[in-house]
């Protein structure tokens, strides 16, 4: 697919042109790929679109031919050329390679050869670039003022470079061509000064001098006959020296000699040179090995992130590998990640051909018939290519050998799989440098010595540069320059998150600016979901959380992050959760005040939708944890948990995401969603008292203070001291049990009341109080049996048996728990194993030894089957107690 845009304006396709339709589509259009990359305001189309004011209906009108030439693109498969016409608020832009588009690479050639030192080359370039006029530009769209100013310009170059084309052919004496150039020209522009006065000196040149000067006359009389004015300063220069016969006139300018035509024989060598101090990548190098030693012609596919090494890594190897490719080795930067624009596949084809001896004037003038003159010259050879930082297959195929003693290696930050399905490329995946390579890598810059002398410190930088050769090389560069500092002192620089990145980057090169020109290559929507991962308060995430972080559905989120992961902005480490390395993530939060600032609002709200799917299958019936603010914001989708397993597994997953986001809401001052989220994962710091959970808890209590809401306090006060009392701090526990209480007697809620109550009787009991403990216990389960709520009831009726386990009251211990069976959820397994517990420990006061180790072993059964250690540990420690006691 490409698009015309001089002369009748169409979408050129294998099979013929194909017209947009009216001339309003048409010029829309055209009006786009004047301005390709780029966002048009609907203001500015629509006067592109009517020569008077544009009628009220306009926008509607343009709408209508958008839709219509999406579709009229989707239809000759637009898409697999990297053509996307999409909105971007009030304005339409046409994604595309600026390359599909004639007046680009008129323009493009033009500027080529105006750069040659040689006249042959400016002429089939110019030669070229004027071959794509098929007729007025912008043909078939409305004349309006816009697109008028547009043709005029690209009519105006056309001029200009066949006046440019003349001149290079006098340079090389070809003064009857110039001529005859310029003579057609000059008669469909007879008062264009400047064709008038290159014709005479083409003609005089010529040896037709008399006719140079008729065409004077003539172009002075049309002068005066049609704008009343005599002829300008060249125009009169030039006839004053055909007159005088002067030989600035008449002598041809002369041409810078062509240089002697090299050999076809000649071994090209255009490798640079070997990088210095290249360390470690034994395993990769034996990959490539294998990669580039089968096959017909193989392509090897080097890939990685930014800064991981990539072009060292293929140099390295092609310096190393020198005696298996004795035809010479080609070498092209394809500039697919870089500030300046990526060179033109017939650019690079011309290096590689003259590079191979052939002669500058036998150089096809199209990249077609370089493409084609390369394969037939390379089709006999043993050489190896070499094809670095390219952005797509559709960059590299053209430059591919065609013989299959060739050696083909290509690096690229992304993973190029269109290349892997059509030209059997094989991967071979570049990661971080081990911590023994690494070491090694800065040991190269500042010596062994200095390196032996801090191996610790050498470690820690290792670390905190992720093993990214770039990075590693920075830091040492910087040790380099101050000899006298330690690399102790290195590792506290660089350990300060906020100025890590600042630390990496020397001048235009470091980790940064990698990373820069990599996102700066994504499409539109993979770099909004990069930016949005700053936002994100966690590690890693899945492509629910990205989808509300960018507020798009979790289908559009996974194919963003798998664009990402493509190039190796993450890693997919586990199915379904994508990771940034850390010096990425730290990037990306630089970059999050470019984000939408209500990402991380969404974001928040996420977790909390999800976590009280996530506590409802995990303790099926239990009261959930909060209600929902009133200004929450459902998400796009939220996730279905199979069951208590996938709900823990989300809750572990997702651990420093909460904690981070407890924090991230905290300090927007948004504590209704800080006190929640810290009550979120209360499933699993029930199964896992000893993880350290009372920071969050605090964090999370001193929201609930903020909003002044008894109900929030309460909730999280009786968690965090039920969780101090498992840690063995019971005064610190006393204390937040004694209110919540009542606080959450002042909020009207009955279930928390009960479930406050009857922890603060447990931690009594604990302690010594058990008069008071067993009134508390037994209010608890009144509370609960009055309020009628299954799960609640099962809490008290357990604590209260197990306070009657340490008063021996093993009968009553045993109608407590029976009672508690016969509430207990199906489903609720965990408390199914704690209960029987409980019974088998009754069953054993009272003496029912055989019920009661039955029971135990299904207790410890079930709780090693639900993932809860601490209920297979304490089953197992009552029924060894209960062997060694028979």
């Amino acid at each position: 697919m490409e698009f015309r845009l001089l002369g009748s304006v169409a979408v050129v396709t294998e099979g013929g042109d194909v017209a947009p339709g009216p001339a309003k589509r048409t010029s829309l259009l055209a009006a786009l790929l004047l301005r390709p990359n780029t966002a048009v305001h609907v203001t500015a189309l629509m006067d592109a679109l009517w020569e008077d004011e544009p009628p009220t209906h306009a926008k509607t009108v343009l709408q209508g031919h958008v839709s219509r030439l999406r579709a009229l693109l989707a239809a000759h498969g637009a898409e697999a050329y990297g053509v996307e016409l999409t909105t971007q608020g009030s304005a339409y832009l046409l994604r595309m390679p600026e390359s599909l588009v004639d007046a680009h690479r008129f323009e493009e050639l033009v500027g080529l050869a105006g750069a040659q030192r040689h006249a042959a080359d400016s002429v089939r370039m110019l030669r070229e670039a004027l071959a794509y006029w098929q007729g007025p530009a912008l043909t078939g769209t409305v004349p309006s003022g816009p697109l008028e100013a547009a043709a005029t310009a690209l009519e105006e170059l056309r001029l200009s470079s066949v006046e440019a084309l003349a001149e290079a052919y006098g340079k090389l004496g070809e003064h009857g061509r110039a001529a005859a150039v310029l003579r057609t020209e000059a008669v469909a522009h007879p008062l264009r000064e400047s064709l008038a006065a290159a014709l005479m000196t083409a003609l005089a040149r010529a040896g037709r001098r008399s006719d140079a000067l008729d065409w004077y006359h003539r172009t002075r009389r049309l002068l005066a006959e049609e704008l009343g004015v005599d002829p300008g300063r060249a125009l009169s220069e030039t006839y004053a020296g055909l007159l005088r016969d002067q030989g600035a006139v008449l002598a041809p300018v002369p041409d810078v000699p062509e240089p002697p035509a090299r050999e076809p024989s000649v071994v090209p060598e255009l490798l640079p040179r070997a990088p210095r101090g290249f360390t470690g990548r034994q395993a990769e190098t034996a990959l490539l090995d294998r990669a580039a030693g089968g096959g017909e012609g193989p392509v090897c596919l080097v890939t990685g992130p930014a800064g991981v090494g990539k072009t060292a890594f293929a140099l390295q190897w092609a310096h190393r590998r020198r005696a298996a490719f004795p035809d010479g080795r080609l070498f092209a930067d394809l500039r697919g990640f870089s500030d300046t624009p990526a060179p033109e596949t017939g650019v690079v084809l011309r290096e590689f051909l003259l590079a191979l001896g052939v002669p500058q004037q036998r150089v096809p003038e199209t990249a077609v018939g370089r493409g084609a003159l390369f394969r037939t010259l390379t089709a006999g050879r043993r050489m190896l290519v070499v094809l670095d930082n390219a952005r797509s297959s559709e960059q590299v195929r053209p430059l591919l050998p065609g013989g299959d003693d060739c050696v083909t290696v290509v690096t690229s930050r992304d993973r190029l799989g269109g290349l892997i399905a059509s030209d059997a490329a094989r991967p071979v995946p570049l990661g971080q440098l081990p911590p023994d390579a690494a070491t090694a890598l800065l040991a190269t810059v500042l010596g062994e010595a200095r390196v032996a002398a801090e191996p610790d410190a050498a470690a820690r930088l290792a670390g905190l540069c992720d093993g990214l050769p770039l990075a590693l090389r920075v830091t040492a560069a910087r040790l380099a320059e101050r000899p006298g500092r330690s690399l102790g002192a290195m590792v506290g620089e660089l350990a300060d998150e906020q100025g890590r990145l600042a630390l990496l980057d020397v001048e235009d090169v470091g980790v940064s600016a990698a990373l820069r020109l990599t996102v700066q290559q994504l499409p539109d929507s993979a770099a909004r979901a990069f930016r949005a991962l700053g936002l994100h308060t966690g590690s890693d995430l899945d492509h629910f959380a990205a989808a509300a972080l960018t507020g798009t559905t979790p289908a559009r989120a996974t194919a963003d992050l798998e664009r990402l992961a493509a190039a190796h902005l993450l890693t997919e480490a586990v199915p379904g959760r994508w990771t940034p390395h850390d010096l990425v993530r730290l990037y990306a939060r630089a970059l999050a005040p470019q984000a939408d600032p209500e990402g991380l609002r969404r974001l928040l709200d996420h977790y909390l939708y999800t976590g009280l799917a996530a506590d409802a299958a995990a303790e099926p019936g239990s009261q959930p944890c909060y209600a929902l603010p009133a200004d929450v914001r459902r998400p796009a989708a939220v996730p279905e948990f199979e069951g208590r397993t996938a709900a823990l597994d989300w809750y572990v997953a997702e651990r420093p995401a909460l904690e981070g986001a407890v924090a991230a809401s905290a300090a927007l001052g948004l504590h209704d969603r800080a006190w929640r989220l810290a009550l979120v994962a209360w499933p699993l710091m029930l199964m896992r008292l000893q993880d350290g959970w009372t920071p969050l808890l605090e964090a999370g209590l001193a929201s609930a203070e903020a909003v002044g809401d008894p109900d929030a306090q309460s909730r999280t006060r009786a968690l965090l001291g039920w969780i101090l009392h498992q840690e063995g701090r019971n005064e610190q526990a006393l204390v937040h049990l004694e209110r919540a209480p009542a606080l959450a007697a002042e909020a009207g809620d009955p279930i928390s009341e009960a479930i406050a109550v009857v922890n603060h009787a447990a931690v009594l009991d604990a302690t010594g109080e058990c008069a008071r403990a067993r009134t508390l216990m037994r209010e608890a389960v009144a509370l609960a049996d009055r309020i009628g709520h299954p799960s609640t009831q099962v809490l008290t009726l357990q604590h209260l048996a197990g306070h009657c386990l340490g008063a021996g009251e093993y009968e009553e211990a045993l109608a407590h728990v029976l009672r508690a069976g016969e509430l207990v959820a199906p489903d609720a397994v965990v408390v199914q194993a704690q209960l029987r517990i409980v019974r088998g420990e009754a069953l054993a006061g009272i003496g029912r030894l055989d019920e009661a180790a039955h029971q135990l072993e299904r207790a410890a059964a079930d709780s090693e089957a639900a993932g809860f250690p601490e209920g297979s540990a304490r089953a197992a420690e009552r029924l060894a107690r209960l062997a060694a006691g028979r």
